[in-house]
């Protein structure tokens, strides 16, 4: 790190900076606290140049490495600062990618309507833009994180629960057979009711049409 504050003073700012980052990959295998030290002061550096975009990506990276640490509040603190210069370059998949991982971190730590508000964020641009598939897990993440706040924060380890991501996956992949395991798996255990059943049953039509109307168009 001396070798980079050296060149600094001698105005080799990029030399600097990859040095910087250099020293930060080294110290990962060994400290954390030395790393983000590290990485802060290139992030320090390419924001006073104007590499914001550059600069995101490595607060991204601080706050990797607090999340491993378990250092959630950190974590999200430096998620949400990559976020916002991500948005002030416009570089919209790396907000969302870093949205996303506050809202998970926020779950974490039981901030559930922040959690809830951030994925429902991400999923109305992705309606908006016209993309099908794409809102889907985050409605679900949304829906997970609604009712671990109102109604029962042990539902995430559920087994419906883990019918409801089954679900979700087998929609995201367009898969009917799929969702139709994961409806007979499930009802070993739980039956459905008749209004369940009656939706189950449209959704699964709806992935066989969908299925043969990408199979003509192969």
């Amino acid at each position: 790190m001396e070798s980079a504050k050296c060149q600094l003073k001698g105005k080799n700012t990029y030399g600097a900076i990859l040095t910087f980052v250099f020293a930060a990959d080294c110290y990962k295998k060994t400290s954390s606290k030395e790393a983000i030290t590290c990485l802060e002061h290139a992030v320090n550096v390419l924001i006073h140049i104007g590499s914001i975009g550059r600069a995101a990506r490595y607060y991204q990276d601080i706050g990797e490495l607090y999340e491993s640490e378990q250092n959630l509040e950190r974590a999200v603190d430096y998620f949400e600062r990559a976020a916002d210069l991500f948005q002030s370059e416009e570089l919209i998949l790396f907000v969302h990618e870093c949205k996303e991982k506050v809202a998970q971190v926020a779950a974490q730590l039981e901030q559930y309507q922040k959690a809830t508000e951030i994925y429902e964020e991400i999923a109305l641009y992705y309606l908006q833009e016209g993309l099908k598939f794409a809102p889907r897990k985050r409605l679900l993440h949304a829906g997970l994180c609604q009712v671990s706040k109102e109604l029962d924060p042990t539902f995430s380890e559920t087994h419906e629960c883990r019918f409801l991501k089954d679900l979700a996956d087998a929609i995201d992949k367009v898969d009917a057979v799929k969702l139709s395991d994961a409806v007979k798996e499930f009802t070993d255990i739980t039956p459905l009711d008749s209004w369940e059943a009656t939706l189950l049953l449209r959704v699964k039509k709806k992935l066989e049409a969908m299925e043969l109307g990408n199979e003509y168009l192969r």
